[in-house]
């Protein structure tokens, strides 16, 4: 017959047999079942890399201004390079239209990741200016440089050298402006700091310096032609 002390041993030795086996079992189930990324935890990377940025290079209420306002900047500067082909002008204009067509809106949509990637609202780009909402109304507000209304309709009015004359002037006013919001954004304390910030004014700044003296030189030339008629 089995004493009592016996069968306590026996149940003892039991009872730490299970719990072994409890805990070999418990670890096997964790490792299988490691959680595994979902795609609502997966960040975009750009997305991602913006918010590394920012936190390195903290950007300021004056980029986001510039890279707003510069989209607008931008189209109407497309709106009017794009009337070259029709509105009869010369070999030389429709080059440096093309040119302009292409690196700007090149620019618009490098501006708008930007803005994108930091949960900033995206404009759509718009020739009539930055579209700011005030006591529930919208209202366009041209930036610096850019050209009026009646301004516009005078260019599209244009055609032959007439349109050659005042694309030239014009663009000169309109990339003047440009310069002077480049400037304006350097001007401010703790603003350019973001590094795609400050490649893209600087890149603005020393492109359209650049073809403000081509056009000097172009519509020069034109009233030279002229004159000497």
């Amino acid at each position: 017959m089995m004493t009592l002390a016996r069968m306590r041993t026996i149940g003892v030795a039991a009872l730490g047999l299970a719990g072994l086996a409890a805990c070999s079992g418990g670890g096997r189930g964790s490792m299988q079942a490691a959680p595994q990324p979902t795609l609502a935890n997966q960040v975009d990377p750009a997305i991602a890399k913006a918010q590394a940025d920012s936190t390195r290079y903290p950007y300021t209420e004056a980029d986001i201004h510039f890279m707003t306002g510069m989209i607008s900047h931008h189209a109407q500067a497309i709106r009017m390079a794009g009337w070259a082909p029709t509105h009869g002008a010369s070999p030389s204009v429709l080059v440096l239209c093309q040119r302009i067509i292409n690196a700007q809106n090149d620019e618009i949509a490098a501006m708008q990741r930007w803005l994108r990637a930091r949960r900033l609202p995206v404009p759509e780009p718009n020739p009539a200016g930055m579209t700011m909402t005030m006591n529930g109304v919208e209202h366009a507000m041209l930036m610096p440089g850019m050209l009026t209304e009646e301004q516009m309709k005078q260019l599209d009015a244009a055609r032959g050298a007439e349109f050659n004359r005042l694309f030239l002037r014009f663009m000169i006013q309109h990339h003047t402006g440009a310069v002077t919001m480049v400037n304006e954004l350097f001007g401010t304390y703790g603003a350019v700091q973001d590094e795609l910030v400050f490649k893209f004014a600087s890149d603005v700044n020393i492109d359209q310096t650049t073809e403000i003296a081509r056009m000097e030189k172009m519509l020069a030339a034109l009233i030279f032609e002229s004159t000497s008629k």
